[in-house]
């Protein structure tokens, strides 16, 4: 079977890790494998939104213990490790480039770089059996893939460095809690919920979907200034499509909107 699975409903594109037996933890081709589905549904103007989530019970234990296992054995060069981080780095840009609304259903735990993974998402929404675990600390390395950048943004640096100092397992609603994820499901419904949620996405008008995320992606880094003249530069090319004009011709004749996505 294919360790990474695309389906396509309508214009939602539901991608799943799909090794379960190993609890879908990566090695570098899966990695690759995963990047490619994910730059494929980006470029696909068919696709309005991704939804991630894993088989099994597991979303992603992180970094395949076997592969690490494997370059211990021979000889533990740095150089045939980086592979599989450099997959994560690939992954991590990817996510970050991609304009339309990529989210993760975390059906089960999400541990080191499947966390990572988790946090490199636009929404995560998790099922009350989800767990989350920066735990790279515990085989004595180094968070990646992407954590660096976006776990301290959504949690503060005192919260970030508590869970990746520790690598403590947290439960779904301390995820929660701290803002790791915005909503908590029964384990059966989180996924249709997440595509759900994606169509929705997927009716709105694209050109403002794609710019909210950026002006959202890039708002920490911004100074008032660079805020404003952001917002300004993205509500003129969201001003200038039919999408707008619908918006504001439905909203007359009080109507539902018939977003076309141009």
């Amino acid at each position: 079977m294919p360790e990474i699975l695309v389906e396509r409903r309508g214009p939602t594109a539901r991608i799943t890790l799909n090794r379960p037996g190993a609890l879908n933890a990566f090695g570098v081709e899966m990695s690759r494998d995963l990047c490619k589905a994910i730059e494929g549904a980006g470029r696909d103007p068919e696709v309005r939104a991704i939804v991630l989530t894993g088989a099994g019970r597991a979303f992603c234990a992180g970094g395949d213990i076997g592969f690490m296992q494997e370059v211990m054995a021979r000889g533990g060069r740095f150089e045939d490790f980086r592979a599989l981080v450099d997959a994560g780095r690939d992954l991590a840009i990817a996510l970050q480039a991609i304009d339309k609304p990529v989210i993760a259903a975390v059906n089960g735990v999400a541990a080191g770089g499947g966390m990572s993974l988790a946090l490199m998402c636009d929404v995560r929404w998790a099922s009350e059996s989800a767990r989350f675990a920066q735990s790279f600390v515990r085989i004595g390395l180094h968070p990646d893939w992407g954590a660096l950048h976006a776990l301290p943004r959504l949690i503060g640096s005192s919260r970030a460095l508590e869970l990746m100092w520790t690598g403590d397992l947290i439960d779904a609603a301390e995820a929660l809690r701290l803002g790791i994820v915005s909503r908590v499901l029964a384990g059966d419904a989180l996924v249709p919920e997440a595509l759900g949620l994606a169509e929705r996405l997927s009716r709105a008008p694209q050109a403002a979907i794609a710019e909210i995320k950026r002006s959202v992606r890039g708002a920490l880094g911004y100074t008032l200034e660079e805020a404003l003249s952001r917002e300004i530069e993205a509500q003129e090319r969201c001003w200038n499509t039919s999408d707008a004009r619908e918006g504001f011709a439905a909203f007359l004749a009080k109507r539902e909107p018939r977003f076309q996505g141009r």
